[in-house]
């Protein structure tokens, strides 16, 4: 069994909106619909819990209703900081879980494929991270001065999903500090030791964290069903 927990529980300061961003309209749906869906439609994912913030889980158990997500198991709420929302939809899974996947909300262009990729990588090796070549060129900077270029044929920017055996993202959520700097579920398994491989995916799949990624998700979505 492999259960999903997809997190969306941020309050979207960055985007200044009434409306959280996971349930803003994107080609004609909630932002977080998409990203759900895609999991509903993975055979290699058999649950889901959904993490939002306390005041949004009926709004999201009325989308999920209506969209027919069979393997929607439980909506929780979110606590403070990124780790104490993955924590609390840890607790809401099936301990007879194999793999936990761990998922933005707001990454609604994840692929069916990725996240089976991602998934068969953590059961072979323990622990998976879904990655993405960078592009830019990368400084080193001292206050205002540039110091130095890091090559960057040996740098990944860090996607979701990330997938981990259960045992081993149990002992990094146990292990961890409740604190603001860790921003995803592999930082806490690299701090307790477990090596992590890594899983080539696509730069389409962002994070909606700014207006205008709406916007190039608008775009991307449009030319796939093209």
């Amino acid at each position: 069994m492999n259960t999903a927990i997809i997190v969306a529980a941020g309050s979207g300061t960055r985007f200044d909106s009434a409306t959280p961003k996971q349930f803003l309209d994107l080609c004609g749906k909630p932002v977080i619909l998409h990203t759900l869906e895609k999991f509903q439609a993975c055979p290699d994912i058999d649950a889901i819990v959904a993490v939002v913030c306390s005041g949004e889980i009926d709004v999201l158990r009325a989308i999920a209703f209506g969209a027919g997500l069979t393997k929607l198991t439980d909506i929780v709420a979110g606590g403070k900081t990124r780790v104490e929302s993955v924590s609390k939809g840890f607790d809401a899974i099936d301990p007879a879980t194999t793999i936990v996947c761990v998922h933005d909300g707001v990454r609604p262009l994840v692929t069916v494929d990725e996240i089976a990729r991602t998934v068969d990588s953590a059961l072979q090796n323990g622990a998976a991270c879904l990655v993405a070549p960078v592009t830019d060129t990368i400084k080193t900077i001292d206050y205002d001065k540039i110091t130095g270029t890091v090559d960057r044929a040996s740098l990944r920017r860090a996607l979701t999903p990330q997938a981990f055996l259960y045992s081993i993202l149990r002992q990094a959520l146990d292990e961890a500090e409740m604190d603001e700097t860790v921003t995803d579920e592999c930082l806490l398994v690299e701090r307790s030791g477990v090596m992590i491989t890594v899983v080539e995916g696509s730069p389409r799949n962002i994070k909606i964290t700014h207006r205008e990624d709406m916007t190039a998700a608008e775009v991307l979505i449009r030319e796939d069903v093209k």
